[in-house]
């Protein structure tokens, strides 16, 4: 069986899919969303916890035999950022200690695409040195902690880490006003037949549909061998908001969608990561383009609120 810390929230929840698609049981863990998307309900164990309980956590062991475990659970920071980094580094301790107790065979954890910020070079790659910068959040901040914890945490453990360089990740159960990434509220903003935001055509970047990314995990976990403990996830291929605004007028052809031509800042290119070692290994490509993936999430919030 399958641990999915944080699986009723997006990128969980289709890690979580997927691999229940791959014919694993799995077992996710809740502690504020609590909701079960229709498409994992009936088919995984539930358990409520805070993953910064190390005992409770320690105790799913002597519940479920648990072979492998992808950690993706995490909190959002408030005023104080000693808080956050406390809170998220227990909750990451307790599961290295979770991981190493049940002699789990493969430990993925949640990195971001954000620890190669200050490298001019695109696309991403995973070869890159990871440069001192400036980082624009902490939540990035405490990601480019979590991979030499991870990596150092279970070195001689016999457990394989995996960490997870995740993109900008978007779909079912994403906030529909996600302040980190400008298209769920574009799109909400023309289901709901108001004129969206002003976006530069050629602005774009880094960009995966959730049940690619959840299917990219899923495949790593799945593997027989990996030849690296490090991977970006993503879809590989840059996206512009002129995709988007060409999949939009599909579903809305009367509104007025404008997109001044050419970048914000001037020319250049926006990064976005490389994903040649995730698909060497695992043999992941993406099933979904922009239009497929905007087809997709505009029939899917027909009935749902994010």
């Amino acid at each position: 069986m399958i641990l999915v810390t944080g699986g009723l929230g997006m990128i969980g929840a289709h890690t979580a899919r997927a691999l229940l698609d791959l014919g694993h049981e799995v077992v996710v863990t809740a502690h504020r969303r609590t909701d079960v998307p229709s498409f994992l309900e009936g088919r995984v164990t539930v358990e409520s916890l805070d993953v910064t309980d190390r005992n409770a956590f320690l105790a799913l062991g002597d519940r479920h035999d648990i072979s492998d475990i992808v950690h993706l659970a995490g909190s959002l920071p408030g005023a104080d950022p000693i808080d956050y980094f406390r809170t998220d580094t227990i909750g990451l301790l307790n599961a290295l200690d979770a991981a190493r107790a049940w002699g789990v065979r493969r430990f993925a954890v949640a990195s971001s695409l954000g620890v190669y910020i200050g490298r001019a070079e695109t696309p991403w790659h995973e070869d890159l040195s990871l440069p001192t910068a400036a980082l624009p959040h902490l939540i990035i901040a405490f990601k480019k902690a979590v991979e030499p914890l991870t990596t150092h945490g279970l070195a001689g453990s016999g457990v394989a880490p995996v960490v997870l360089r995740i993109g900008t990740i978007w779909g079912p159960l994403v906030d529909p006003e996600s302040p980190f990434f400008h298209i769920p509220s574009y799109i909400s903003a023309v289901l709901r037949g108001e004129e969206p935001q002003q976006l530069h055509a050629d602005d774009g970047g880094d960009c995966c549909y959730a049940p690619d990314a959840g299917r990219a995990i899923a495949l790593l976990i799945d593997a027989d061998e990996l030849r690296h403990d490090t991977y970006n996830v993503s879809s590989g291929k840059p996206f512009t908001n002129r995709d988007f605004g060409d999949a939009l007028r599909a579903f809305a052809p009367d509104l007025r969608i404008e997109q001044p031509p050419g970048r914000s800042g001037g020319a250049g290119a926006d990064p976005y990561l490389d994903i040649s070692r995730l698909t060497a290994d695992t043999g992941f490509t993406p099933k979904f383009d922009v239009a497929s993936a905007v087809a997709d999430y505009v029939a899917w919030r027909g009935n749902n609120v994010r």
